[in-house]
């Protein structure tokens, strides 16, 4: 099969990867408005080519957008109205905002919504990495709204990359990435900028930062350009669960100024019902 995947960096280059480990692609088209990354997915062998638009979505069955959130939203509608029976599928954060935009398109059923739940935070072609998505989850969002054909082929190609597969509503999906994905973010960047600002010595942050203050901040390292978009389409949501967290971190902040250290231990022991969910 003739893939066309719409932005090489860390998603699209291990789908790359993975769909041609698979044998599902035999050619790989990339489209990346980036002439570095163009030249890096090639020289990486993460695509045989790359081609403009129209011409890439010509020659393929399959159009994977896999740019920024706020780019494929761009993108899709002018992606649909040049596909004639090619499925398009995207692999963005949200969900809502890109399947409002082509809710009444004429070719709404070509485009299946999903989210694998797959990431670093790493970005660009050479972050494209092997294995990335076998036994990890991925979500398909509004799939009634999806062409019975279109859903079934995105369906196979990732139960071929041994993903487990979930269907969500979109609004749905979005609420429940804003805590599971999206607070973890903004929490290390927060967690960064408090480092960066208290801390003026940088050998010191080097040498002290344990396993887990690095783990906690490693986020803080993803790439503005996708995130703010993210942010920026997910607002409603991510600031209830910000107004929870900041909730909850004056509890901890209020134990510490008032000495309650009962409340403390109590707090710290409800954290840790968090092992029956993640062992």
């Amino acid at each position: 099969m003739v893939i066309t995947i719409i932005g090489i960096g860390l998603i699209g280059g291990s789908l790359s990867i993975a769909l041609r480990e698979k044998g599902l692609a035999t050619h790989v088209i990339g489209v990346e408005d980036n002439p570095t990354h163009a030249s890096k997915a090639i020289e990486l062998g993460l695509v045989n080519e790359c081609l403009p638009l129209e011409d890439a979505i010509q020659q393929s069955s399959l159009i994977i957008i896999a740019t920024p959130i706020n780019a494929a939203e761009q993108l899709l509608p002018i992606i649909l109205d040049k596909v004639s029976n090619q499925v398009v599928f995207d692999v963005g954060s949200t969900k809502s905002k890109i399947v409002e935009r082509v809710i009444y398109h004429p070719k709404r059923g070509r485009f299946v919504a999903t989210h694998p739940m797959w990431g670093t935070e790493n970005s660009g072609p050479t972050a494209a990495i092997k294995g990335a998505f076998s036994k990890k989850a991925t979500v398909i969002c509004d799939k009634t709204h999806s062409d019975a054909d279109a859903l079934e082929m995105v369906e196979q190609l990732y139960a071929l990359l041994e993903m487990h597969i979930l269907y969500m509503e979109s609004t749905a999906h979005d609420m429940h990435v804003a805590y599971i994905s999206h607070i973890s973010h903004i929490t290390s960047f927060a967690l960064a900028n408090t480092v960066l600002e208290k801390e003026r010595e940088e050998d010191a942050i080097f040498e002290l930062a344990s396993g887990g203050f690095e783990s906690t901040v490693r986020l803080a390292k993803s790439n503005a350009a996708m995130w703010v978009p993210i942010f920026m389409q997910n607002r409603d949501n991510i600031l209830d669960v910000l107004n929870e967290h900041i909730s909850q971190l004056r509890k901890f902040k209020s134990c510490l100024e008032k000495e309650n250290y009962e409340y403390l231990h109590e707090l710290i022991e409800n954290a840790n019902g968090i092992r029956r969910i993640l062992k």
